[in-house]
């Protein structure tokens, strides 16, 4: 079933749980069409209202998750429904359970070489029975870029993790999606890193606050110019909410 999809300040992203997510990628993985999953948060709308490309990026996307709290907060504020965060950090796990359970073929893309081989290692002792078929750092000129295809096709994957960061993954998958064999694409960011245990996650308390920004901006100070979509994002939505538009 395709999700509903709503706008968020002329960004889209789709109302779904995790729950849904994850049937959607089961779904999309009997298909024929490879299908690209990106998250969505406040700096994404950012990002977007900013550069056409971005945005046209994301209106291309197979799968849109709402991945920042303060996108499931403005949707509810703005009146476009309610829908539950689902941070693409805990759907990468999830779907890697699933293609360990029902024998889907994954392939690793990004972070560099010592990180991606954690993660990898990680992954396969955590989910017994996973089927990591190939894994390449992201550390990749222009000009090797037709080899790594090559590689990811031949590996006859059937999920791919992109972690090269934002906008760079969402552009990269909607530039080569089209020439790879994979059924669904999902951009992780860094995900690798903390699935390799080099950058921790917010503890529970954090989440359970919707504070997991808060956490990464005090453990990553140099975080604090992206952060700064943050009040940007939401003086405009409360603008909207207010003026209508």
């Amino acid at each position: 079933m395709k999700p509903s999809r709503v706008e968020i300040l002329g960004v889209p992203v789709d109302c779904v749980t995790m729950a849904q997510a994850v049937q959607w990628v089961e779904t999309t993985l009997a298909s024929d069409q490879p299908r690209s999953v990106i998250a969505v948060n406040p700096e994404k709308v950012i990002q977007a209202n900013q550069d056409p490309e971005v945005l046209k990026r994301l209106q291309q996307a197979g799968l849109l998750i709402p991945d920042g709290i303060g996108v499931v907060f403005a949707v509810r504020l703005l009146g476009l429904g309610c829908l539950e965060r689902v941070p693409g950090s805990e759907l990468m796990p999830k779907l890697c359970e699933q293609a360990a359970k029902k024998g889907y073929k994954v392939f690793l893309f990004g972070a560099n070489q010592e990180v991606i081989s954690q993660a990898a290692e990680v992954l396969l002792q955590r989910y017994s029975g996973l089927n990591i078929v190939g894994t390449q750092h992201g550390y990749v000129k222009e000009e090797e870029m037709p080899s790594v295809i090559a590689a990811i096709n031949s590996s006859q994957a059937d999920l791919l993790f992109v972690a090269l960061g934002s906008p760079k993954q969402e552009l990269w998958m909607t530039r080569y999606l089209p020439a790879l064999n994979v059924k669904v694409c999902q951009g992780v960011g860094g995900t690798f890193d903390v699935i390799a245990g080099r950058v921790k996650r917010a503890p529970l308390a954090f989440r359970l606050l919707h504070l997991e920004w808060f956490y990464r901006l005090l453990s990553q100070p140099s975080r604090i110019l992206r952060q700064t979509a943050l009040p940007i994002f939401a003086f405009r939505v409360l603008r909207k909410r207010v003026l209508g538009s």
